[in-house]
């Protein structure tokens, strides 16, 4: 079969798997909706803010396109990347990809363009609500959809693509098809919004729009008025008046449209890329192992008693409920070493918030959402609708067995802290991770939007 061939095979079957899912038209309904929430109505209304120099920019075609483009490669990154991570695409056929003859560079960019469509169809949907709301913001006489049209996606489609290209290129390396890819996608998407303002008093030549990934940084600084280096993204104090902004001398200024096609050659490379060094996935043999000691150092199994009477119910059913997910939270090699390194950030450290705390959280960040993600996969709560204890109890002994292991984990504390300080933080802090790794987990059926969401939850908390 020819690569042409695997690609079109590649493309075709993961938009028809997006197809049938119904989480792809929620997220193309949730476009409109959201249009109407990123950009404010008025000096008062809620939205997402783009403060130059402590004042509002007077509402254009250009700037209103300009505001949705750096909304959605600036702060909707985490959500996108948590539905190319977590929609129908998550798990493919490797069994049988992998014993074929079918190029690897030829699948992944199938992979990715589909990724790729769902992400700019998206954005289609974006720039029709757009108009939209174009038409009613922008005064009358001054609605251009092509200016709308061409600043939304200079701006936003190189990062979506480059989104794209990341989570095949993660696909293809095993350490980074789990959390570790996680935790690298959220350390890249903060520098990405970080990086920008180390070079923001330099020239905007080529090499420093590329710097740039988010693509907020030119049309934000080179379009204000002369002695205005100063921006805010999400909101702020603003003061009375409005500040004329010219997107277009940044859009079009040196370097910036050649930085952003450079972007999406990156993103192109980059799925080839992932293609060239994809390792195939192997068969684990913990379990092999697992079996020959369990042969040597273990007994066998008692012989089954065929007329032995049904259990009887048990008083202690939920409290055993209780520790046995508390066992399953706490399970893995990893848990044990960095569960005695947080209880000793708590012995050590006097500030227990930012320190015992923070330590705490980042751990049951991992565990929580890992057996979350195992407990709610969707095969699975079908087969535990049959247990005794039904799901919901399941979920509450979850949220306890978290907020046992958050106090246990803070408990060394007490020896520089008030008790009631340390065991009300711990409590709170397992209640409210253990709630949303639960309910994330249930909504989405695995761990990465619960393990995204509670790494930047534990960063704000880290920060704030």
């Amino acid at each position: 079969m020819s690569a042409a061939r695997v690609l079109a095979s590649s493309l075709v079957s993961s938009l028809r798997r997006y197809q049938r899912r119904v989480s792809l038209w929620l997220l193309l309904i949730a476009a409109p909706i959201a249009a109407r929430y990123m950009i404010p109505m008025g000096p008062d209304a809620e939205g997402v803010r783009i403060i130059i120099g402590r004042q509002l920019p007077e509402m254009t075609s250009g700037f209103l396109g300009v505001s949705l483009g750096i909304v959605v490669s600036t702060l909707l990154l985490p959500v996108a990347w948590l539905y190319l991570r977590a929609n129908t695409t998550r798990r493919q056929p490797w069994q049988v990809e992998e014993v074929t003859a079918a190029s690897r560079v030829a699948i992944a960019l199938g992979r990715f363009a589909a990724d790729a469509v769902v992400l700019l169809a998206m954005l289609v949907v974006l720039t029709l609500s757009g108009f939209f709301l174009g038409w009613l913001v922008i005064p009358s006489g001054g609605l251009n959809v092509a200016e709308i049209t061409f600043s939304l996606w200079v701006v936003a489609a190189p990062a979506l693509l480059g989104l794209a290209a990341l989570r095949t290129f993660f696909d293809a390396r095993p350490l980074m098809r789990g959390a570790w890819g996680d935790v690298v996608f959220l350390v890249l998407w903060m520098t990405s919004i970080v990086l920008p303002a180390v070079a923001m008093g330099a020239e905007r030549t080529f090499a420093t729009n590329m710097l740039d990934f988010t693509g907020f940084a030119s049309p934000l600084l080179v379009g204000a008025p002369a002695g205005t280096d100063s921006f805010v993204i999400g909101g702020g104090e603003v003061t009375p008046g409005r500040v004329q902004l010219d997107v277009f001398a940044g859009l079009l200024s040196p370097g910036y449209l050649g930085s952003r096609l450079a972007w999406v050659g990156i993103a192109v490379g980059l799925a080839v890329l992932a293609g060239l060094l994809h390792a195939p996935h192997r068969a684990r043999r913990k379990a092999a192992l697992g079996g020959r000691f369990s042969r040597l150092f273990g007994r066998p199994p008692g012989r089954v008693v065929v007329n032995a009477p049904p259990a009887r119910f048990s008083v202690a059913g939920p409290v055993g409920l209780v520790f046995a997910e508390m066992r399953l939270i706490g399970s893995g090699w990893a848990f044990p070493l960095l569960a005695v390194i947080a209880a000793g950030v708590s012995a050590v450290l006097p500030d227990f918030r930012h320190g015992g705390s923070a330590a705490g959280l980042l751990v049951l960040a991992f565990a929580l959402s890992a057996h979350a993600g195992r407990s709610e996969a969707r095969p699975f709560v079908s087969l535990t609708k049959l247990a005794v204890h039904e799901p919901m109890l399941r979920r509450a002994a979850f949220i306890v067995g978290g907020i046992i292991w958050s106090v246990l984990l803070g408990l060394p504390a007490i020896l520089h802290h008030p008790a009631l300080e340390v065991l009300t933080i711990a409590s709170v802090t397992g209640a409210v991770a253990g709630l949303a790794a639960i309910g994330l987990s249930a909504l989405t059926g695995s761990a990465v939007a619960a393990r995204l969401v509670l790494l930047a939850a534990w960063y704000v908390y880290l920060s704030s």
